[in-house]
């Protein structure tokens, strides 16, 4: 398999513990051994089933002029795994601090911040000519000055643009934040990533994920997605939102794709012309290391441990047209029992438990 261009000068690196787990990678902590201790993410997959990380890493690089979007610092190949070296958050993602703060939803001003700081990342986005396709709370992390950037690029594609159909998943977001017309017609456009933006605005000042302030609701996915893509609900406003933002989240929920406001369009709304509020000041959070060669890091720094602790509905799915036998049919409900379905993909077999992964590796 080819890989990615991408060069940086040699360095040795050091695996640590494992403080994430997705559908297709890994992702560890890991530090330089250069001197610097250097902490970084890295997400690894073996080189076999690698090609959503050099996916990953070619859309991140042609965005790396954005400031709100996640640093990529290139990659290594050992021989055995693809390894994608990626900015570290100690402070973790919104959704992490929503759950562990005091309270249980982010003060309307706070949650004004993070919208628009999340639009502006989606602008740029949008304007090269990209989709996200999984933009949500665990996917929006927090900075040491006390604003955002989203992450998480394994899911993003090209907007109306044409792909090798063996490469790209053919069915792929989180259901609780996905879009009617996603789910009912596999449309993934820039409107997709607007209506996740509705989603998680809502949740940040309700505290409560996207649907599940509705009656009747329950973790069944097959029943939510049924409800998304084909029944004639909307996403809950909150009520202790003020108008100017419930007016903005019915701009970002809007049934119809044709219809949903643009990023830039958001970002002029009245809602995001109130006055920015001062970062509170956060503590630098600096990583602390064992003496024992440096093989692993002396703790996890607060960050999120598993994408495995969610709930089905909060999780990214993603099935790939050659990987079902029911992929290929055109039924709506088919499709829906496709992007529903718990069983695991075949590309995740073959992956190494974290034990072999902790070692050092030079970068070429």
């Amino acid at each position: 398999m080819e890989t990615t261009t991408t060069t940086q000068s040699q360095m040795a690196w050091l695996r640590g513990p494992t403080i994430g787990r997705g559908s297709s990678a890994t992702v560890s902590l890991a530090v330089a051994n250069d001197g610097t201790d250097r902490v970084f993410a890295a997400k690894s997959a073996p080189v076999s089933t690698s090609h959503s990380l050099w996916r990953e890493e070619s859309i991140l690089d042609d965005l790396k002029q954005c400031p709100r979007i996640i640093n990529c610092f290139g990659h290594d190949v050992d021989g055995r795994f693809y390894n994608l070296f990626l900015e570290f958050f100690p402070r973790g993602s919104l959704h992490d601090s929503l759950r562990h703060s005091s309270g249980s939803f982010f003060p309307e001003p706070t949650a004004r911040r993070y919208t628009r700081s999340v639009l502006k990342a989606l602008q740029f986005v949008h304007a090269r000519g990209y989709v996200h396709c999984d933009v949500k709370l665990r996917n929006i992390l927090l900075c040491d000055d006390g604003d955002v950037k989203i992450a998480d690029f394994g899911l993003a594609r090209k907007a109306k643009g044409k792909e090798d159909e063996e490469d790209v998943c053919s069915i792929s977001g989180t259901p609780m934040y996905m879009s009617p017309e996603s789910v009912a017609r596999r449309e993934y456009e820039a409107p997709m990533d607007i209506w996740a933006v509705g989603c998680a605005l809502a949740e940040m000042v309700s505290g409560r994920p996207p649907w599940q302030g509705r009656l009747g609701y329950s973790d069944d996915v097959w029943a939510l997605l049924m409800r998304i893509g084909f029944g004639d609900e909307d996403v809950e406003i909150p009520t202790k939102i003020s108008e100017p933002g419930k007016d903005f989240l019915r701009r970002c929920l809007v049934r119809d794709p044709e219809k949903r406001w643009t990023a830039d369009m958001l970002l002029n709304h009245p809602f995001l012309a109130e006055p920015e509020p001062e970062p509170e000041p956060e503590p630098e959070l600096e990583p602390e290391l064992k003496d024992d060669d440096r093989c692993c890091l002396e703790e996890w720094l607060r960050s999120p441990k598993s994408v495995l602790h969610s709930s089905p509905s909060e999780t990214s799915l993603c099935f790939s047209s050659s990987g079902s036998s029911e992929a290929g049919t055109s039924s709506p409900a088919d499709r829906i029992r496709i992007l529903a379905t718990g069983k695991q993909p075949d590309w995740w077999r073959g992956s190494s438990s974290d034990e072999n992964w902790i070692s050092v590796r030079e970068v070429a």
